[in-house]
C-alpha cells in the first residue's frame, strides 16, 4: 500500500510506525484478516460522498458506542476545566503522519491560526471556533499539550469537536512551507510548483474552506507536473486518517491503508484491516439499489430511503446481505425562499401567514403513505431534531393537519388570486407567479411530486426538477430558487447558530434567507434586513449555547429557541423517517446503531464515525 502513496519514503518496522500508546480498538465482533477492497458507491465528487470518508475519518474526540459519552480519538486524554471555557488536549507521543512525519500541537496550532483564522485563506472564522463573536485561543504548552480557551462558557465543545467533519489539525509541515508567514521562500517555492504565490498552493489544497469532501487538487493534473515540482513529489497532503485517497477520476476514486495509521486492535496488530476503498459514481439510484441486490457493493446508506425498502428486502430474504432500519434524527422540511430575488415574492414569502397556510396545505399523512408506507411521523419544523428533552409535541404537530380549504381562505386575504382563470393564483399586482422546486437526489422525488401535487392543488403552479448536489448549493447560494427542501433537526450542539440564523443552514445543506444573512455579515451595508424574530432566535440561543445539558437553564432556553423557530417558521416540516442500511454478509465488524448524533443521510456521519478501520473480510 506504501507504494502507491507517491513520495512516502520506504517503510520502517511497525513498531516504529505507531505512537508510544496507540489507541487500542476492541472489534465488535472479532479480530481481523488483512487485504481485500471495500466496495462502495456514491453519486460523484462532492456529492454523497461523506458516507465514504466517515469510514475512515478521525478527529481528536469522539462518541464511544453509547452515543452518549464523547472520549479521546486522536487524542490520548482530554479534560476541561469547571466553567468550560478551557479545553486541554494531550496528544499521542510518537504519532505521526500518514508520510512518516511527527504529529504535534504545532500542527494543532497551524490549523486554527495559518489557515481557519487567515483572512487570506478563510474569509471569516466559524462560529465553532468563538464564544459569542470572540475567537477562542489555541495554546500549546509543548508538542503533546494542546489548550483551547474561550472567552465565555462552551460546554458543548467536546460534542461539537465530535459531530464536526472539520479536522482540528493540519501537516504544518506540508503547508506550512508555502505559507508566507511561516516560510520567507514560500511565493517562490510555490512559483517553481508553477502557482502563483504560496497562498494559492494553500488554497489548492486547502480549499479555501475548512473541509471539502474532495480528493487532493492535483490528483486532478494527469501528467503529474505541479506534483513534480514539489518536495518530496507528495500527491495527497498527509493526513491521520485510516485510508488516504490516491486515485480520482469522473468514475469514482480509490484510498488505501495508512501505514502510519495510529491505532491497534487487542491483540496488537495495526489497523486497518482493509486495503483499499474503491467508491465507483454513480448517480441512478435504480442502477444503485440494483448493485446492492446483486452483491457488487459491501456497504451503503447514505442516500438510501424508504422507497428503496421493499426491493432491498426481497434481495435480502434470498441471502447475502442484511438490510437494518435505523431511526434517523432529521427530518423532512421544505420552505419557501425568504429573500427571493423578486421583491413582490420576497414580500408574499417573508410573511409568516403565508407559510403558516403553506403548512396546512400539505397532506403529510398522504405523503407517509405512499412513499413512506406508513412508518414516518408526522412533524413540524424546530430546528432542533424531534427528540430532544425541550421539544414538545405541541411545537411537533402545530400546523401539521391537513386543510386545504382555510390555506386557501388565508391565501385569499393576502391578496392571491386567479385573475386569468387556469386556475393558479397571481401576485396582487397580478404578475405571473410561476414557481418551482429545485431539489437533489438525497430526497425522495416521490416526495417531491405530492409536494408539488399538494401546492398545484392549492393553486400554485409549481413545477419540479432534480439536480446534482453541486448545481443545488450553486443555486441557493446564489439566491437563485423559489421551493427549498432538505433534512433539518440538528442535534442541539451539532452546528452551533447555523440553523437557527440566516440562511438556516451551512453551504452544503439548504439554506434561504440568504440576503437577511448577507445583511447580517455585513452589519448593514448590504442584503435586506431581517425581523425582529430572526434577533430574538439568535440571542436565546447565545443564552442556551452557555449551559451544560445538566443545568435546568439548558431546557428553559432551548426550550425558547425552539418556539421562536416554530413559532417563525423559517422552514415548514413534513416527515421524520427511518432509513434502510445496507450490508453485505462478507463484510464483518460493522456496526449498525441508531445514531441520534447523526448529521445527515448518512447515520453515523462523523458524530460516530462507522470504524472502517476494523471492517475485514472473511477468507
Amino acid at each position: 500500500m506504501n507504494a502507491k502513496i507517491i513520495g512516502n519514503k520506504p517503510l520502517p518496522p511497525v513498531a516504529d510506525r505507531l505512537p508510544a500508546e496507540p489507541l487500542v480498538v476492541a472489534p465488535y465482533d472479532a479480530i481481523g484478516n488483512y487485504g481485500g477492497t471495500l466496495q462502495t458507491i456514491s453519486n460523484a465528487t462532492e456529492s454523497g460522498t461523506s458516507e465514504n470518508i466517515s469510514y475512515r475519518h478521525v478527529s481528536l474526540v469522539r462518541f464511544a458506542d453509547d452515543l452518549k459519552t464523547v472520549v479521546p480519538h486522536v487524542a490520548k486524554a482530554m479534560s476541561a476545566n469547571d466553567d468550560y471555557t478551557e479545553f486541554t488536549f494531550t496528544l499521542r507521543k510518537g504519532h505521526k503522519w500518514s508520510d512518516g512525519e511527527p504529529f504535534t500541537s504545532a500542527d494543532v496550532a497551524f490549523w486554527y491560526y495559518n489557515l481557519s483564522s487567515d483572512t487570506n485563506v478563510m474569509k471569516k472564522l466559524k462560529s465553532n471556533w468563538k464564544s459569542g463573536d470572540i475567537p477562542m485561543t489555541v495554546t500549546t504548552p509543548d508538542a503533546e499539550t494542546v489548550v483551547f480557551k474561550f472567552a465565555e462558557p462552551k460546554p458543548s465543545f467536546f460534542e461539537q469537536l465530535a459531530t464536526t467533519h472539520i479536522q482540528t489539525f493540519q501537516p504544518k509541515h506540508f503547508l506550512g512551507q508555502f505559507h508566507p508567514k511561516i516560510n520567507p521562500n514560500a511565493d517562490a517555492l510555490a512559483k517553481k510548483a508553477g502557482f502563483e504565490n504560496g497562498y494559492a498552493v494553500i488554497k489548492f489544497y486547502f480549499g479555501g474552506s475548512d473541509w471539502k469532501d474532495v480528493p487532493s487538487p492535483y490528483l486532478k493534473d494527469p501528467d503529474f507536473t505541479k506534483v513534480n515540482a514539489l518536495p518530496g513529489k507528495r500527491a495527497v497532503v498527509p493526513t491521520l486518517e485510516s485510508h488516504l485517497v490516491i486515485e480520482d477520476t469522473k468514475d469514482g476514486r480509490r484510498v488505501v491503508a495508512n501505514p502510519y495509521f495510529f491505532a491497534v486492535d487487542t491483540q496488537g496488530h495495526q489497523l486497518p484491516y482493509i486495503d483499499e476503498i474503491k467508491e465507483i459514481y454513480l448517480k441512478d439510484n435504480e442502477v444503485t439499489v440494483l448493485k446492492m441486490i446483486n452483491k457488487e457493493v459491501d456497504i451503503k446508506h447514505q442516500n438510501l430511503n424508504l422507497a428503496m425498502a421493499p426491493a432491498l428486502l426481497d434481495g435480502a430474504a434470498k441471502g447475502g446481505y442484511r438490510v437494518y432500519f435505523l431511526r434517523f434524527p432529521r427530518y423532512y422540511a421544505f420552505g419557501v425562499n425568504l429573500t427571493h430575488k423578486d421583491p413582490e415574492i420576497r414580500s408574499l414569502f417573508a410573511n409568516l401567514d403565508f407559510r403558516k397556510a403553506l403548512s396546512q396545505a400539505i397532506n403529510r399523512e398522504e405523503i407517509n403513505e405512499a412513499v413512506f408506507f406508513g412508518e414516518a411521523m408526522p412533524v413540524q419544523h424546530t430546528g432542533f431534531k424531534p427528540s430532544e428533552v425541550f421539544v414538545d409535541d405541541t411545537m411537533l404537530t402545530k400546523l401539521t393537519t391537513f386543510d386545504l380549504t382555510k390555506a386557501k381562505a388565508e391565501f385569499a386575504k393576502l391578496g392571491l388570486k386567479d385573475i386569468d382563470g387556469d386556475g393558479f393564483y397571481e401576485l396582487p399586482s397580478g404578475k405571473a407567479l410561476n414557481l418551482s422546486f429545485l431539489f437533489g437526489n438525497k430526497i425522495p422525488a416521490k416526495m417531491v411530486e405530492l409536494l408539488v401535487q399538494n401546492l398545484n392543488d392549492a393553486g400554485f403552479k409549481v413545477s419540479m426538477r432534480e439536480v446534482t448536489t453541486d448545481e443545488h448549493r450553486n443555486a441557493m447560494s446564489a439566491n437563485d430558487v423559489d421551493f427549498i427542501v432538505g433534512l433539518k433537526g440538528q442535534t442541539a450542539y451539532k452546528l452551533g447558530m447555523t440553523q437557527f440564523s440566516p440562511p438556516f443552514d451551512s453551504f452544503f445543506g439548504s439554506p434561504n434567507g440568504i440576503l437577511w444573512a448577507e445583511y447580517i455579515s455585513s452589519n448593514g451595508a448590504s442584503g435586506v434586513k431581517p425581523p425582529q424574530w430572526v434577533d430574538d432566535m439568535k440571542s436565546a440561543y447565545n443564552q442556551f449555547s452557555q449551559y451544560a445539558t445538566t443545568d435546568p437553564a439548558y431546557i428553559t432556553w432551548g426550550n425558547k429557541v425552539a418556539k421562536i423557530s416554530n413559532d417563525n417558521l423559517p422552514f415548514i416540516g413534513l416527515m421524520q423517517a427511518p432509513l434502510p442500511m445496507y450490508v453485505n454478509d462478507r463484510v464483518k465488524n460493522v456496526p449498525h446503531f441508531v445514531l441520534e448524533q447523526g448529521s445527515s443521510p448518512n447515520p453515523a456521519r462523523y458524530a460516530f464515525a462507522l470504524g472502517g478501520w476494523q471492517y475485514y473480510f472473511e477468507k
